[in-house]
């Protein structure tokens, strides 16, 4: 693996192969490894009460109990995704969610970017920060999800493209819109400038 921890298409096809054979430690580092756009996914699909915590594990139940019947790696992230999606449409199908905790994750990384913005003396793009996660959160999912995986995780469009489904420009396209709906929004709650991007991840890629 790379020194940023992640991986290379290879090592992850190759860690996939390996979870669909049965090998517990390659299913161990695969989960470790998707675990944190599986999240961006359920916030994406999720009702606002629901524990993203009891979803993450319900998915990595699902995912060591029937990775099996997985039949290509390549495969493998899509159907991660799709188990994803179900669990969070499925909670919000059930009576009864706990409502400790709303937004667990996305409040974690807003956290996470006031702490780094406040470390940098820029307290006032800390709050932007946090209220644009929030307002991404109600886009429609068409558009909510691929900004999710994109600002919160990080992917490339690529990857997000593989993930969904989809073609890249599909996603460029709609992480756009998105990212626009909210600078608009923005605008409209905070008097920003709507050319200002608070969700746009900090670290630049190439695939993008």
């Amino acid at each position: 693996m790379r020194p940023s921890g992640r991986m290379t298409a290879f090592e992850e096809h190759r860690l996939a192969g390996g979870a669909i054979a049965g090998d517990a430690d390659a299913l161990q580092a695969l989960w470790q490894s998707h675990r944190r756009w599986v999240a961006a996914v359920l916030l994406a699909h999720m009702p606002r009460d629901a524990e993203l915590d009891d979803l993450l594990q319900e998915v990595a139940l699902t995912m060591v109990r029937h990775v099996h019947t997985v039949k290509d790696p390549t495969a493998l992230k899509p159907w991660l995704r799709t188990v994803a999606v179900n669990a969070a449409r499925s909670a919000g199908r059930r009576e009864r969610v706990a409502r400790t905790k709303v937004l667990p994750f996305v409040a974690q990384e807003a956290r996470r970017q006031a702490d780094e913005a406040q470390s940098r003396g820029n307290p006032a793009q800390s709050d932007s920060g946090a209220s644009a996660l929030g307002i991404a959160h109600s886009l429609p999912p068409e558009y909510r999800e691929p900004l999710l995986l994109r600002a919160v995780r990080g992917m490339t469009y690529r990857q997000i493209a593989d993930v969904l489904g989809v073609p890249m420009t599909t996603i460029e396209t709609r992480i756009a819109r998105a990212r626009r709906m909210v600078r608009q929004e923005l605008a409209a709650l905070e008097g920003q400038s709507p050319d200002h991007d608070p969700v746009r991840p900090a670290e630049k890629d190439g695939a993008s």
